[in-house]
Parts: C-alpha cells; sequence; structure tokens
C-alpha cells in the first residue's frame, strides 16, 4: 500500500495543504518541533483514526481550532486502486469517509491503508506498565485478525459491565443479590477471554520466532524470546476460579483476574531480559518488536504495510543503521524523519523524495 498524498486541514502545526507522497521512500528532514512528527501522525490518522502519541482527538486541532482533517489517497499494493479516505474531527464528534462513504466501524481502514509506526513512545513496550505490552500484542492480531478485534471488543464490554456491578456492589453495598448478574456475565467473560487467550498464546510463540531472529542478526545476541503469561493459568478450572475468587473481587470493586492482566515478558534464555538490559538494548528491543510486527503483519496477509518511521535511527551507531535498514521488510512505502545534521543522504536512493519541514510548511 502507497499514500500517493497527504492533505491535513488545521492538523497540529501544520500548514493547509495537499503533499504529493508517491515515492517508495520519502525522507521528512528537519529541527525538532518543526511539524515532522506531525505529519507521520496525520498519516497514522489516516490508518487508524488514532493518534500513536496518545494525543486525544480535540488536542491534534491546532491551537485555537476546533475542527480539523487529514486526508490521503492510497494505492493497493497491485498499483491498480486508488482510493481516498478521509478523517474528519468537528463539533466534538469524529467521522470516516472510504471513497466519499462514511464508515461504520473505524477496523475498515485497517484492510485499506494498514500502516506501522516506529517512534519514541514504543519504548513503553519494553520499559512501561504491563497494559502497555498487551496494547502492542492486541495491536499486533488487530492488524490480521478482524475476528481475534471482535472477541477483544467483546471482552472489553462484557468487562466494563462486570466492574460496574461489582465496583456498585462495594460501593454501595446494594440490597439486591448480584450473584445472579455476575453468573449471567462471567460466561460471556470466560468464553471471551478464552477465545484471547488461545489466539494471544499462538501468536506469542510465533511471533517470538521471528522476533529473537531479528534481534540476533541486528544485536548479535541469541536467545531473546517474548513469553506470554496468561492471568488464568488453567483454563479448564477457569468457572471454578472465578467463584472461589468473587469474593475478593466483590471486595475490591474490580476483576482482578483475566486477559486484562495477562503479561509479556522478555527472556533471555529463562532470564526475564529487561531488567538487566542496557538503555540502548531496550531501545532495540522496541525497534525490533515494530520490524516483527511489519514481517507477521506481511506473512499473515501478504499486504505490505507503510513504514513510518519517526526518528528511529538517530540513536544507533554506523554500524547497527546499516543493519536494521538491511533487514527492514519488504515494503512499498517508508517515510523516515531526520534531523538536518544526520547523514540522510548516504540513505537515500534515485528516486527517493526528501522533503524539508520548517514552522508547519513542508517543501
Amino acid at each position: 500500500m502507497m499514500f500517493l498524498s497527504l492533505r491535513t486541514t488545521s492538523f497540529r502545526n501544520l500548514k493547509d495543504d495537499e503533499i504529493f507522497t508517491g515515492g517508495k521512500d520519502v525522507f521528512l528532514v528537519g529541527e525538532n518541533g518543526q511539524g515532522k512528527t506531525n505529519f507521520l501522525e496525520a498519516l497514522y490518522f489516516c490508518s487508524y483514526a488514532s493518534s500513536f502519541r496518545g494525543a486525544r482527538d480535540g488536542e491534534m486541532a491546532r491551537n485555537g481550532e476546533k475542527s480539523f482533517s487529514a486526508e490521503v489517497k492510497v494505492q493497493d499494493n497491485a498499483r491498480k486502486t486508488i482510493g481516498q479516505i478521509l478523517v474528519k474531527f468537528e463539533k466534538g464528534k469524529k467521522s470516516v469517509l472510504i471513497d466519499g462513504k462514511r464508515a461504520e466501524d473505524r477496523r475498515e481502514l485497517l484492510s485499506v491503508s494498514p500502516c506501522i509506526v516506529f517512534c519514541h513512545e514504543d519504548m513503553e513496550f519494553v520499559s512501561g506498565s504491563p497494559d502497555r505490552r498487551r496494547w502492542f500484542f492486541d495491536q499486533v492480531l488487530s492488524l490480521y485478525d478482524p475476528v481475534y478485534l471482535d472477541d477483544l471488543r467483546c471482552f472489553r464490554k462484557v468487562l466494563k459491565s462486570r466492574n460496574t456491578v461489582l465496583r456498585d456492589n462495594s460501593l454501595y453495598r446494594l440490597s439486591g443479590n448480584p450473584e445472579p448478574m455476575l453468573d449471567v456475565l462471567d460466561s460471556q467473560f470466560i468464553r471471551y477471554g478464552i477465545n484471547l487467550m488461545e489466539k494471544r498464546e499462538t501468536a506469542a510463540r510465533l511471533f517470538s520466532e521471528i522476533f529473537s531472529s531479528l534481534y540476533r542478526e541486528v544485536a548479535d545476541i541469541d536467545n531473546i524470546t517474548v513469553k506470554y503469561l496468561p492471568s488464568w493459568k488453567e483454563t479448564g478450572r477457569i468457572p471454578d476460579f472465578l467463584k472461589e475468587r468473587r469474593a475478593a473481587d466483590m471486595a475490591a470493586g474490580i476483576s482482578l483476574s483475566g486477559p486484562h492482566r495477562d503479561r509479556y515478558i522478555f527472556l533471555r534464555g529463562s532470564v526475564e531480559f529487561t531488567g538487566s538490559a542496557s538503555t540502548g538494548q531496550r531501545r532495540l528491543l522496541a525497534l525490533l518488536l515494530r520490524l516483527a510486527q511489519a514481517r507477521r503483519y506481511l506473512e499473515m496477509t501478504g499486504k505490505k504495510p507503510a513504514l513510518l518511521l519517526d526518528d528511529v535511527l538517530l540513536e544507533m551507531d554506523g554500524g547497527k543503521r546499516r543493519r536494521f535498514l538491511s533487514i527492514l521488510p519488504d515494503y512499498d512505502q517508508a517515510f523516515y524523519t531526520f534531523l538536518p545534521e544526520e547523514p540522510f543522504e548516504n540513505y537515500r536512493k534515485s528516486d527517493t523524495l526528501v522533503y524539508y519541514v520548517k514552522g508547519g510548511t513542508v517543501t
């Protein structure tokens, strides 16, 4: 998939304009704070209808504005079909139009304009809380498995309802018996939870094979793997386990176990790796997680996502840069951001598009 152009209106600090982006490699060069990352965020917004920096919708509008939009023209892998995606935010609401038709579900974007971003925030997948790693692996699965995304959404709805019952009972000591309602919710809680666990287990094992190979190739360190640790240990005993833990859940006013508390850890051999890894090794872990995500997506769908690489080469030495670039998955298009003093000319090809970004203007 290739982004042919990007048009933004009142998006961050970007000048209202349409920029041609129809090249295999696109470089965005400029000092910090000039709009390079905002440009990538606009592309990402057209793929997921959300920000990769965790910003709320209203925060992406230019200062003083209450609405904004981002629009792309895209071309599929076969170079035959040209489509148009418009995501806009106005009057406090977000809407997505694909070829002029309103999308009923944002997941429709995933089949039209898949992209994978590499950014500083990815360090949270390594050094951050367990929920950030769960978020990453949920995205890995959701990109190629729409049924998983459906189950994840259903599980979250049931979890929200279950927590409401538990919280209300804990806070207000309601006179009614919550047990029958919890029995009904638990049957759905277990069903969707087991579906997630089974797919997470398989995906983590296959993902780890790709990831381990990449880490060895770039860093020359063997046996770095990803391990999935489910909150529910024995699938056959989950109904009994939830019954046994119900009193604790009710006292806490929240569901203390389930896939929403699953963990993923990084191992070297059989020893947890993250705690002993250097800052550089953790940075590399984060980068290679995204590489493995791109490879896994290509392997499962046969489609090539666009790659958005935000300053990811900045902290690498020359050798690691070359090895990293050499193992990028096959792609139709990649966007890179560079500071002016970086040796971006060393990576430029004859057909590379180079844009300079200053004060939100892209030239």
